[in-house]
């Protein structure tokens, strides 16, 4: 059953981020910006999505702090009505995840596992968004770690102020 979730899950994944990425590249449909979250909208295909870059990054190997070069990491909550994709959560960690890694992220106290495939990280069942979603309306940040494939740990800090307001335009604006 687990395996069975974590293929929907994979293929789901594909699907959001064929369009997610260029869109993502493409987009100025910015429609509206709470705190440090903002929300975009693509007509064709019907998406929107909430989206946010941390406030803080720590990147370390073998214990130590490490300058590292890394593309944009994003967190991302993403609508797609016509695929039934609602709400799922996505990460942009900024570079390729070591192969079969998994990548955490806190909220207080509560902790969440994603998979990962090449730069980006999902949870496995739109059950686990859901509740991610939930502790992200309640929690003041949310701090996400991986591992990159050259072995560097990575901790990036992100606000949730103004999450709540974000998301919930992005799922009304993809609601119907």
């Amino acid at each position: 059953m687990i395996l069975k979730t974590m293929k929907t899950a994979g293929l789901l994944a594909a699907i959001t981020l064929s369009g997610m990425v260029s869109a993502q590249e493409q987009s100025e449909n910015r429609v509206t910006a709470t705190s440090d979250w903002s929300v975009y909208v693509e007509a064709s295909p019907r998406e929107c999505w909430a989206v946010s870059a941390p406030v803080e990054t720590i990147n370390t190997r073998d214990g130590n702090t490490v300058d590292v070069n890394r593309g944009d990491i994003q967190l991302i909550i993403f609508y797609r009505p016509g695929d039934t994709i609602m709400g799922q959560v996505m990460f942009a960690g900024g570079y390729p995840f070591a192969p079969d890694s998994v990548v955490t992220a806190r909220i207080g106290d509560a902790t969440y596992e994603f998979f990962t495939q090449g730069n980006f990280a999902w949870l496995p069942t739109p059950e686990d968004d859901a509740r991610l979603v939930a502790a992200m309306k309640r929690g003041a940040d949310a701090t996400i770690v991986g591992r990159s494939a050259r072995g560097t740990q990575t901790s990036d800090k992100f606000s949730l102020i103004g999450f709540t307001a974000a998301v919930d335009e992005a799922a009304n604006r993809c609601a119907g």
